[in-house]
């Protein structure tokens, strides 16, 4: 079928909505997550190159953009059972990378198929911009729990999705992670909301944990 089945398929990440299973007042779903992490990682490479880092610009939003393509194949599976272990999660990689080729080995031109293993590989890797991407990733986490917790949705699970997205961010040693906890997260925590949940204390006690 060519390209075209690839174009045909990023309709389909539009149908595949994040956090299944649990009540939300806003569905997300792959494709805008998708388009957030890349925003997010535009901006964290921003941060990263202003403390004098040498940033792949044309890598970083390859990654960003791409990198939940695969669930086009098995959808998003849940955080909890994804991480369960690390054969399981090594697994469900092994799965991804082997529909992807097959994927690509069908349908993209011969001539484009080296360069599209490269572009939709798993992007989180050692790399600047591998790391800009986890952060970036975790942070439409955090921003996702924190809107439906804002809104008053007192489902237990978007308090331990904003609990392990912060901790994840934490934990990444980048300038922008720094920027992220001083700036970004006071400002967060200071808008004049009645949540569900003590959002300040339960920051704090991830921090605390982080031994921050």
């Amino acid at each position: 079928m060519g390209i075209h089945a690839f174009f045909k398929s990023l309709n389909e990440l539009e149908r595949i909505f994040r956090a299944p299973g649990k009540f939300k007042f806003e569905e997300h779903n792959i494709s805008s997550h998708s388009f957030k992490v890349a925003q997010y990682a535009q901006f964290l490479g921003t941060v990263e190159e202003s403390k004098g880092e040498k940033i792949n610009w044309k890598s970083l939003y390859e990654k960003a953009l791409n990198h939940d393509y695969a669930e086009v194949f098995i959808g998003d599976i849940k955080t909890p059972v994804k991480y369960a272990s690390s054969e399981l999660r090594t697994q469900l990689l092994e799965v991804e990378e082997a529909m992807t080729k097959k994927f690509i080995d069908k349908h993209i031109p011969d001539e484009f198929r080296a360069l599209y293993r490269e572009k939709l590989k798993e992007g989180k890797d050692n790399s600047v911009e591998g790391k800009i991407l986890q952060v970036a990733d975790k942070m439409d986490q955090v921003y996702e729990a924190y809107q439906e917790l804002q809104r008053g949705n007192t489902e237990s699970g978007f308090v331990t999705m904003y609990q392990e997205a912060l901790s994840a961010i934490e934990n990444v040693e980048l300038h922008c992670v720094t920027y992220f906890m001083e700036n970004i997260l006071p400002d967060m925590l200071n808008e004049q909301h009645i949540f569900a949940v003590d959002l300040r204390r339960i920051t704090h006690e991830v921090l605390r944990k982080e031994g921050k």
